[in-house]
């Protein structure tokens, strides 16, 4: 029971320091951690898949492109609405996920890897192709009277920073309920020993279909969100890059730990903001810092004060 309050506690306090600086931070830092919250809701749908049912994606640009163009393309095309358009990325990232699922999981290890790398270059050059309607590498902008929900304008700062900060919220505690589950459970299962898993009777397909499906659809939420809050869609959030990105962000926080996502993409976030500042090869003391974490803290930064400090971390 206590273990449960710790847990609950430290969860529920994050979102409540993250909901009293938006009262305290500069605009720059501001507008910053809107976006932070965004992408680091794309790497807890990853880490899902990832970090907790150990299959490694390299194409999960694809989930968050489908939902970024679901939402843009209908606002852009079809003349939704900002409500709508958001409900059109999440059915458009369930369904490509789903899609996907079905044929990549009739891989393994490598070859799934390079399946899904695959698929989202199917994605990224698709996108390309069609650039009448998504204008390619260029993009378009969303415009701010395209951006109201539910009559709250979110091009204004404070309702895009309480808009990502909902989508966060909802994002972090689902995943702390879902790996608390018993389903959740049966994941990690799975990660760790998938034949005994099966020899106990769990069908490991129908739980790694689902759980491809929830992670799917969470980074389309992430890419929905991000189009709608900031007013761009353009074919890099399709490229590969997007792809490794939250695979860096697990990585660095801490794979199959609820807070590794956000702590991640936070560090990575400001780890090459402030090198930037600093000189023009700032990917050289990104690339540095990184290797030096990857040695000392092989886990992740959480995943290290799970294994040294508090072992009741999630």
């Amino acid at each position: 029971m206590n273990k449960t309050r710790r847990v609950i506690g430290l969860h529920l306090g994050l979102l409540a320091l993250l909901f009293a600086l938006q009262f305290v931070l500069p605009a720059y830092h501001h507008g910053n951690l809107a976006r932070i919250m965004v992408l680091a809701s794309y790497a807890i749908g990853y880490n899902i898949l990832f970090g907790y049912t150990g299959l490694l994606s390299l194409g999960h640009a694809l989930f968050f492109a489908a939902g970024m163009y679901g939402l843009s393309l209908t606002i852009q095309h079809a003349g939704f609405t900002a409500a709508p358009a958001l409900l059109t990325g999440l059915i458009a990232g369930a369904a490509v996920s789903a899609a996907l699922a079905l044929l990549a999981l009739r891989t393994a290890g490598v070859a799934f890897m390079i399946v899904t790398l695959m698929f989202a270059q199917a994605g990224y050059l698709t996108i390309l192709y069609f650039a009448q309607y998504t204008r390619g590498d260029e993009g378009f902008v969303i415009q701010a009277a395209q951006r109201v929900l539910w009559g709250i304008d979110l091009s204004e700062p404070t309702n895009r920073y309480f808009a990502a900060f909902i989508l966060f919220a909802t994002c972090l505690l689902v995943s702390l309920a879902l790996v608390r589950a018993p389903f959740g459970r049966t994941l990690i299962a799975i990660r760790e020993n998938e034949e005994r898993v099966r020899m106990l009777g769990y069908n490991t397909f129908a739980h790694k279909l689902a759980a491809m499906i929830i992670s799917g659809t969470i980074s389309a939420s992430a890419g929905a969100a991000y189009g709608l809050l900031f007013g761009y869609a353009g074919a890099s959030f399709a490229s590969v890059q997007y792809s490794i990105f939250p695979l860096l962000w697990v990585l660095l926080g801490g794979a199959g730990t609820v807070l590794g996502p956000f702590v991640g993409t936070l560090f990575m976030f400001y780890l090459i903001d402030l090198s930037s500042g600093i000189t023009t090869a700032y990917m050289l003391i990104a690339g540095v810092t990184l290797i030096v974490l990857t040695l000392f803290a092989p886990q992740g930064l959480v995943g290290e004060l799970r294994r040294r400090v508090w072992r009741w971390l999630p």
